[in-house]
């Protein structure tokens, strides 16, 4: 899923925040700065400084600085933050950080069909709609489909059928995707959505607990018959979902779980409620899993690619 909330620590504001508190929990060596490229760094950090956030022409919000040793207003646009490693190990290297006027500047150049843009702003006015996956995380997610030409797939956590509907739009006519989803009323919209852009003989729906419908694949003789799942569910049940999945899901396979960024609690020690702890000790146990190659994307709230690795 894709939070609005997981943009607000790339506002201009999170820029002074970052740097000013100089992230009391990390080490000063492995901290993150986040550098505006029009602006002089010093200014940052003087005690003289006071700062409000406001919007630019383009409607972007960004930083309004004012120093008053030199009695100057200094203003710096969203667009020009990426953010450094400190760690001389990394040779300084200059990554993106994406701001709002990025971010929109992003969703300009992904392609988005019209059924989902339709089913996209119908689910924008519903509770939980930030539980719906981003455009550019849908493309991605189809275009990983088509790299793999994959036949068969599962997706764990519906909603109203975003993701899943790109993913089926992207299948030949003789795909199979089974949709597991709990949420009746949710599970309607998608349905609908499905019928709308033909693709509905191709998605097998699953109503209820996604535990129950894996597991009852792998009793029916599915193991290693699946190419591609996607995980968006219960977040403290992705270690389960990743072990049934990686039953069914045949060697070379993907396996691509969401929100493994979780809005940037998973690296906030102040945060330890059961859903970040969870999602952090199911990262950790990744990182060490012999049994898949993986890449963590900081695309949406994050996603870790899982490839299936053959088994010796």
């Amino acid at each position: 899923m894709a939070s609005s909330s997981s943009l607000v620590l790339h506002r201009c504001w999170s820029l002074l925040s970052y740097q000013h508190l100089a992230c009391p929990w990390r080490s000063p060596r492995l901290m993150l700065n986040f550098h505006p490229v029009s602006a002089i760094t010093a200014v940052v950090t003087s005690s003289t400084v006071k700062a409000s956030s406001e919007r630019c022409s383009s409607g972007c919000l960004g930083l309004r600085t004012y120093n008053s040793k030199s009695n100057q207003f200094l203003r710096r646009c969203s667009t020009n933050a990426f953010v450094v490693v400190n760690d001389e190990k990394y040779g300084n290297k200059q990554v993106i950080s994406v701001t709002p006027c990025l971010y929109d500047y992003i969703l300009a150049n992904t392609r988005e069909p019209e059924i989902l843009r339709q089913l996209r702003e119908e689910t924008a006015s519903l509770r939980g709609s930030q539980m719906q996956v981003s455009p550019d995380q849908a493309q991605l997610l189809a275009m990983l489909v088509q790299i793999l030409k994959a036949e068969r797939c599962i997706e764990v956590g519906v909603y109203t059928g975003y993701s899943s509907l790109a993913i089926a739009l992207v299948l030949p006519e003789s795909g199979h995707l089974v949709a597991c989803e709990r949420d009746a009323k949710s599970l309607e919209i998608a349905k609908k959505y499905y019928k709308r852009a033909g693709v509905l003989h191709k998605v097998d729906v699953r109503h209820g607990l996604a535990t129950d419908a894996l597991k009852s694949m792998i009793l029916n003789g599915e193991a290693c018959s699946y190419d591609f799942a996607f995980v968006d569910a219960e977040k403290r049940m992705n270690q389960e979902y990743f072990e049934l999945l990686l039953q069914l899901v045949r060697t070379g396979g993907l396996i691509v779980i969401d929100n493994v960024l979780w809005h940037g609690k998973v690296v906030d020690p102040m945060v330890n409620d059961a859903k970040t702890v969870s999602i952090r000790n199911f990262n950790k146990r990744l990182l060490v899993d012999e049994r898949v190659n993986i890449s963590m994307v900081p695309i949406g709230d994050g996603m870790t690619i899982c490839q299936k690795k053959m088994t010796s």
